[in-house]
């Protein structure tokens, strides 16, 4: 199914649409404010898997990041932030980063970075993907299109390209407009101070 969303004039019906799929142990193909993802409700073990089928990987294996529609569901998902890092996470967010944090004790092990006590967090600047976060009432499980050495074209960015591609292989493709070629910065947000994993859309400037 091909979903074409205006972001400049959303049509809740079409959100909505979507966020049925998801609650159906859905797959949806979605545009950020980066490149566009590959996503399910958090809610769906079932959805999770088929990424990870689709992905041709496994949940330890996969870089599963949790795309909210704001901070204000981090707590059920990270340990409590410094206060230097919450402030650095308001400032830039939403925004094309992932910042990576320390996971809650009691979240679910296929969520986690490679096998590791963390996980990744993203607040898109994307009016399309927040709102069907929060209708959804869940954050999306996410993935990028691409693997780390694909180069980004308009393989990943055009969504007309994008359904040719995955409308037997996603249950949607959402057309939001063209994706962006650049790829989220990731900050490392761990220890006290982040570090800077990977430069990307997301200027620097907000560590200053």
């Amino acid at each position: 199914m091909l979903l074409r969303i205006n972001p400049d004039k959303i049509v809740i019906e079409d959100i909505l649409r979507a966020v049925e799929i998801l609650k159906n142990d859905g797959v949806i193909v979605y545009p950020t404010d980066s490149v566009y993802a590959m996503g399910c409700s958090s809610n769906s073990p079932k959805a999770i898997e088929k990424i990870c089928r689709i992905k041709r990987t496994t949940p330890e294996k996969i870089n599963l990041s949790l795309v909210c529609a704001d901070l204000s569901q981090l707590s059920q998902y990270a340990k409590p932030l410094p206060n230097n890092i919450f402030r650095l996470m308001k400032k830039a967010l939403p925004g094309p980063y992932t910042f990576i944090l320390q996971a809650a004790n009691n979240i679910p092990k296929m969520f986690l970075r490679q096998n590791k006590k963390t996980i990744g967090i993203r607040v898109p600047d994307n009016t399309i993907c927040r709102e069907i976060i929060t209708q959804l009432g869940f954050p999306l499980v996410s993935t990028s299109l691409h693997n780390e050495d694909d180069e980004i074209t308009e393989y990943f960015t055009d969504p007309e390209m994008i359904y040719n591609q995955y409308e037997t292989i996603a249950d949607a493709v959402i057309d939001g407009g063209y994706g962006n070629i650049y790829v989220t910065t990731i900050l490392d947000c761990t220890e006290d101070e982040s570090v800077v994993i990977r430069e990307g859309l997301g200027s620097l400037d907000v560590l200053n």
